[in-house]
């Protein structure tokens, strides 16, 4: 940065000297506290530089999707042979579970004959850019704690997220948006948690946009460009400098405030900014379609797909687009009605599809990750010998596309049931390492001292699955 040089003016008149030197301090006060946005050096060589997470919230039926189990179609309404540990720790016994069959028929998609069900039709269509993760297993049985594990990689204890630690890794692409966005995040099970940045600096909390539920606001972002042009919107962010700095000099070291005062200032270029990249009017009928823009079931979910591109695209480091509600029992969580399913599919496949599409045709999946997934999966049995299927956390599936890993590729396996990851199995730690490591991040050395010790995301343990990577 170019070294400021303030002199007093000709005509020393003491306001107006007070009012030049005071914008000049908080330029140079601002600068300092916004320094630690600046893109940083990558640990190692990075795959990817960005990425996108698209997160099923209340977990998805492995068995249904992604994980073909024809021993469930054998065995179908058969006593299941294995005690649910699940139900005795929830109810002190362990019940009769019947299995239960697959609802919707697999097939081999793609030149690389990757099964994919039904259920994600055009999904499926993509099934050669996929890397399909089947023996993932985590930390958490019930939604809150597994949530958090997630995306913080702590059932209980406040730690900073996975796009916070992103945006304290790595920095921001483009210095008039956040580093990291989440789109309608849900108020339950972890809330701001799971966007927060706990003890790293305030500045790498997630920006939230909307809400779960609630359509992305794009029409209250318009012409926001021109309400903050001209020299009346000038002098107004000389005052707020100057406001800012004075701040800053009686409360140094004040992350809080540093996060406020920075917060401030981002939304002053956003609002410049920030309007042409969420106008999604400027997209083509063609682009609209293709994410299912067209007053379908998969409108809302639709725009926070293409919304993400847009992001993504202008310089945004970590989107996360969340499939949730604001309820207990989240959108995928299918406890007693599985066949509901296919709503939230109907909702998704072709936005997913759409996203996976439009990034490869402009050349941006190659360097960005497209992760897909839940909190845990389903069991292979019945709940309580109904239509549903309860939590799984000892065996499911995820999805990642782009970004340096391999495609049409399968890893990993489940039993015979799909109940437990048996086969090169996969920890949610494994996982975020592994992520880490996409974008250039050690995930050892990534690291902030708190309360006497080192933190890490995957806290002691995880490692790279290297075999993941093309």
């Amino acid at each position: 940065m170019p070294r400021t040089v303030i002199a007093p003016p000709a005509d020393p008149a003491r306001r107006a000297w007070l009012a030049r030197t005071a914008c000049g301090f908080g330029g140079l006060a601002l600068a300092g506290l916004t320094a630690n946005r600046a893109a940083a050096a990558p640990h190692l060589p990075p795959r990817a530089r960005r990425m996108i997470f698209l997160f099923m919230a209340g977990g998805v039926s492995q068995v249904d999707s992604f994980d073909p189990k024809p021993r469930l179609d054998a065995d179908d309404g058969k006593q299941f042979p294995f005690r649910d540990l699940r139900s005795i720790a929830k109810t002190g016994k362990s019940p009769p579970q019947r299995v239960m069959r697959a609802l919707w028929r697999f097939a081999p998609r793609g030149e690389s004959g990757l099964p994919v069900s039904d259920l994600f039709p055009a999904i499926g269509r993509m099934a050669d850019d996929l890397c399909v993760v089947r023996s993932l297993h985590t930390e958490g049985i019930a939604h809150g704690p597994a949530t958090l594990f997630l995306h913080c990689g702590a059932t209980r204890a406040v730690r900073p997220s996975l796009g916070a630690w992103l945006d304290y890794g790595l920095g921001t692409e483009n210095d008039d948006l956040p580093g990291f966005v989440s789109l309608a995040p849900s108020l339950g099970n972890g809330g701001p948690r799971n966007h927060g940045s706990a003890f790293l600096p305030p500045v790498h909390q997630g920006s939230v946009v909307g809400r779960a539920g609630v359509p992305i606001p794009e029409a209250g972002l318009r012409n926001l460009a021109t309400a903050r042009q001209g020299a009346l919107a000038d002098a107004g962010r000389d005052l707020r400098a100057a406001l800012s700095a004075a701040q800053a000099s009686v409360r140094p070291g004040d992350r809080e405030l540093e996060a406020v005062i920075a917060a401030g200032e981002l939304a002053a270029r956003m609002q410049v900014a920030a309007p042409a990249v969420f106008d999604l009017a400027r997209e083509t009928p063609e682009t609209l379609a293709l994410y299912g823009i067209d007053g379908g079931p998969a409108e809302k979910f639709g725009r926070q797909c293409l919304l993400a591109r847009r992001l993504c695209e202008a310089g945004v480091r970590f989107v996360q687009v969340n499939y949730s509600d604001d309820s207990n029992n989240p959108a995928w969580d299918q406890h007693s009605d599985m066949p509901k399913h296919a709503l939230h599919a109907r909702a998704t496949d072709v936005p997913v599809a759409g996203l996976l599409a439009d990034l490869k045709r402009r050349g941006l999946l190659e360097d960005t990750i497209v992760w897909w997934g839940g909190e845990f999966g389903r069991t292979p049995y019945a709940q309580d010998d109904g239509t549903g299927r309860d939590h799984n956390p000892a065996g499911f599936t995820v999805w990642l596309a782009g970004g340096g890993f391999r495609a049409g590729h399968v890893h990993g396996a489940t039993d015979d049931f799909g109940h437990h990851a048996v086969t090169d199995r996969v920890h949610m730690h494994d996982l975020h390492a592994t992520l880490l490591a996409a974008l250039g991040l050690d995930h050892t050395r990534l690291t902030f001292r708190h309360a006497g010790r080192d933190h890490r995301l995957t806290d002691v343990a995880g490692r790279v699955e290297g075999r993941l990577f093309a």
